[in-house]
């Protein structure tokens, strides 16, 4: 007999508290098999194709593309087991996508939509007279199992034996109840509809609940009639068709003006289009808003003849071998720099009054994408050469671009490379990427006079800037930083002394 899994959104690690649907991947009736993706999710940190643990048919989606679920919310539901298992979109168990109800595992409809005896909704690995629990495949979500038991089960509704339907009662005429109240409800003395609490609203099947959500029925405005307030299919019937008799007044009385809404510090906020900060671009926020409030920061910058190292650049990729990026040069210069002055590849511990240093680079590089701005993290980048550096930068960047980055991918750097030189930018005070210590900024390499060897001359000319926490070091630790990154700019024979 087949048994119906819940499974919900799991836990996607670093402290990640929700996820936005991006795209379903399968669709009620589908048939999936153990391992495969139903759903990919974004998150604050990269985005996630999530695998189901079982094998089986799809009876129920939560939640709509677009929209926002928290860890532990229920994704979906699954009938495993008995004739579910290797059905197709019209096994019993699965809810058909025209929105026909659809026998539940456990037991036959009833009248008005209700299951029969032993029928359970939204029961992970639960059913009737269950003997086994149908095996995961054991695989880890970061911190999720799918081989373990759910910590918590909603019991199991024994529904009594079908009994005929009783006839839908006569509309009630407007005002003696509520639009919209079904069986059950319960009035208050001045004849107004109880109010409803908070939480989610028990439904005896998610067909029901799909039937309500098309025709635009609030659930929480119903009370249902089966056993502890279950909103059951009739309830929902009988609820539209007393909307569906309710009087329409002849002349529609004039909108009152939209207040002005306010904002959090209670001023009014001016008409607009509204943004929600959410995914990556939430994540981005707190972390900038949060390195701003922590962190006594402080820029230095200087201007670097850059001539010398494109020629250097021009020189190694005109040898076979493959291309060394302009990036990657830079990184190398700028992993030697921290080893000179670590102060930089540093953190501070406010909890302890302590400044860790690292000994090991892990250095972050800002890339654009069109979901936002990422810092990709190129592991221990003191042990890799231009070559290594340069294939490192070109598959993260492909993985940024296309949102294959994974949470570890963006998590862990200990400095941050920020080439803002690729909008056509001379120069920046960037915000230091909490909880690093500093960040090197790069703008654009551009022809401009420059006095060399004592003559006027056009030169390729670069700005480089460092933000700094001013906790770590002082200024003549971050001056002498930035002058030996543009010392090996402007002679690249100095990186060979240190090589």
């Amino acid at each position: 007999m087949a048994q119906v899994r819940e499974f919900r959104l799991p836990d996607l690690g670093e402290g990640l508290t929700e996820a936005e649907i991006v795209r379903w991947m399968v669709a009620v009736g589908d048939v999936v098999e153990v391992d495969q993706p139903v759903v990919e999710v974004e998150t604050a940190k990269a985005m996630v194709e999530v695998p189901c643990p079982w094998a089986g048919v799809v009876t129920a989606r939560f939640g709509e593309e677009g929209g926002e679920l928290p860890v532990g919310a229920p994704l979906l539901t699954v009938a495993v087991g008995g004739p579910a298992d290797g059905g197709g979109p019209s096994a019993p168990g699965a809810g058909g996508a025209d929105g026909a109800a659809a026998t539940r595992p456990g037991g036959a409809p009833g009248p008005g939509g209700e299951p029969g005896p032993g029928a359970v909704d939204r029961e992970p690995g639960a059913g009737a007279g269950a003997k086994r629990r149908a095996e995961g495949s054991g695989n880890v979500l970061v911190g999720y199992g799918t081989s373990a038991a759910p910590a918590r089960r909603r019991r199991v509704r024994p529904v009594a034996a079908a009994a005929p339907a009783p006839a839908a009662p006569a509309p009630a005429p407007a005002g003696v109840r509520a639009p919209g109240a079904g069986p059950g409800r319960t009035d208050g003395p001045d004849g107004a509809a109880a109010p409803v609490a908070d939480g989610p609203v028990p439904v005896i099947s998610p067909l029901v609940r799909r039937l309500a959500r098309q025709s635009g029925l609030d659930l929480r405005e119903l009370s249902g009639s089966g056993p502890d307030g279950l909103i059951l299919r009739a309830d929902v019937e009988y609820a539209l068709r007393a909307a569906a008799h309710r009087p329409v007044a002849a002349v529609a009385p004039a909108p009152a003006p939209a207040p002005v809404p306010a904002g959090a510090d209670g001023r009014a906020v001016p008409d607009g289009v509204r943004v929600p900060l959410r995914g990556v671009r939430g994540a981005v926020a707190d972390k900038l808003s949060r390195s701003r409030r922590e962190i006594p920061d402080a820029t230095c910058w200087v201007d670097a003849d850059a001539t010398e190292l494109m020629r250097a650049r021009t020189a190694m990729n005109a040898a076979d071998g493959p291309r060394i990026s302009l990036v990657a040069l830079l990184a190398r210069i700028c992993v030697v720099a921290l080893a000179r002055f670590p102060e930089l590849n540093s953190t501070v511990d406010t909890g302890a009054r302590e400044v860790v240093r690292f000994d090991r680079v892990h250095l972050g590089f800002a890339a654009q994408t069109d979901r936002g701005l990422v810092v990709p993290v190129v592991r221990d980048a003191h042990t890799r050469d231009a070559e290594g550096l340069t294939a490192e930068f070109a598959r993260l960047t492909g993985a940024a671009r296309d949102g294959r980055l994974s949470p570890a991918d963006l998590t862990g750097g200990t400095f941050t490379l920020n080439n803002y030189g690729v909008f056509g930018v001379d120069g920046s005070t960037p915000i230091i990427n909490h909880p690093e210590a500093a960040m090197l900024g790069i703008g654009r390499i551009i022809p401009k006079p420059w006095v060399h060897e004592g003559e006027l001359a056009v030169r390729q000319v670069v700005q480089l800037s460092l933000t700094f926490d001013h906790r770590v070091c002082d200024g003549g630790t971050a001056g002498g930083f930035l002058r030996y990154v543009a010392d090996c700019v402007e002679q690249p024979a100095v990186l060979l002394r240190t090589l």
